[in-house]
């Protein structure tokens, strides 16, 4: 199928209103945007499972696509579930993390199936809970579970001990992982050049779309490898003022005011979208 292009959405903070739903007004919106020719690719940090509700409410179960789950670790087609693209984080990267924080007294997280499994329990992992609604259990040998290749690690935390705790893994491990912090809570370790970025590049050679044809959506750190990465980069009003500096566009409205749903009326569905206006050489404010 040829596709005028890619439209790629982050989901929580984005796509996700506050009470963790998708209006009626952003549905219909992707939809539109579907039937001009657009292929929406939903693309989180969150587990494929933790996904599913929203990829059957917007029907994307019904055709051929792809999700993209674990920050770009795994990409599936949305209506078989086969896997297309699946990245491990080396075994001995993982216990090194794990040895790190554990020395600093730090709980990390690894996900598997419809499970969060914790080394041990902190407020800032009971938040997942609640944002993923996948059960929660304490390893009894967890270091022998980071040693079995997991897509990727997360250290749940206060962001004021998250921040040098990055920095310490960014000096530890150099370029043998893909470390950032997906909300200020949650630090987030993947394999090495590994994010939604490498997951958009691949999407868009399995479908023969172009770069300058893609269009991301996000709002955080997480995303900042696909915003840079895809032809038109945009930031959720709403999103990290670090994502706003890089990206193309803002939009007018945050997450809880169908800022999506706006975005896509104003600059997808008229008859000269925004790609045909950037080829035109047209900016946006």
């Amino acid at each position: 199928m040829n596709y005028r292009g890619i439209l790629a959405l982050d989901l929580d903070d984005t796509l996700l209103r506050t009470d963790l739903t998708i209006s009626l007004r952003t549905k219909a919106a992707i939809k539109k945007a579907e039937a001009a020719g657009y292929l929406i690719v939903l693309a989180s940090g969150r587990l494929d499972l933790a996904m599913e509700k929203f990829v059957r409410f917007l029907g994307f179960h019904k055709k051929r696509g792809y999700v993209v789950s674990s920050n770009g670790a795994l990409i599936k087609e949305s209506n078989t579930g086969n896997i297309v693209h699946q990245s491990i984080l080396n075994p001995e990267t993982a216990l090194m993390v794990y040895n790190l924080a554990d020395a600093e007294d730090m709980c990390v997280q690894i996900y598997e199936g419809d499970t969060i499994y914790v080394s041990r329990r902190n407020e800032f992992a009971d938040a997942d809970i609640k944002l993923t609604g996948l059960r929660q259990v304490v390893a009894s040998d967890f270091k022998n579970m980071v040693q079995s290749g997991p897509l990727k690690l997360l250290i749940p935390g206060d962001p004021l001990l998250l921040k040098p705790m990055e920095e310490i893994l960014k000096n530890y491990l150099g370029d043998k992982a893909t470390i950032f912090t997906s909300k200020p809570y949650f630090l987030e370790i993947l394999p090495e050049d590994c994010h939604k970025g490498s997951a958009l590049v691949k999407i868009a050679e399995i479908t023969h779309v172009p770069r300058e044809s893609v269009i991301a959506i996000g709002d955080s750190m997480n995303d900042e490898a696909m915003i840079r990465w895809a032809g038109v980069g945009v930031c959720m009003q709403n999103g990290n003022a670090s994502i706003k500096a890089i990206a193309d566009l803002v939009t007018r409205k945050n997450n809880d005011d169908d800022g999506v749903a706006g975005f896509i009326e104003e600059y997808l569905l008229d008859k000269d979208g925004i790609l045909e206006q950037r080829k035109k050489g047209l900016t946006h404010e």
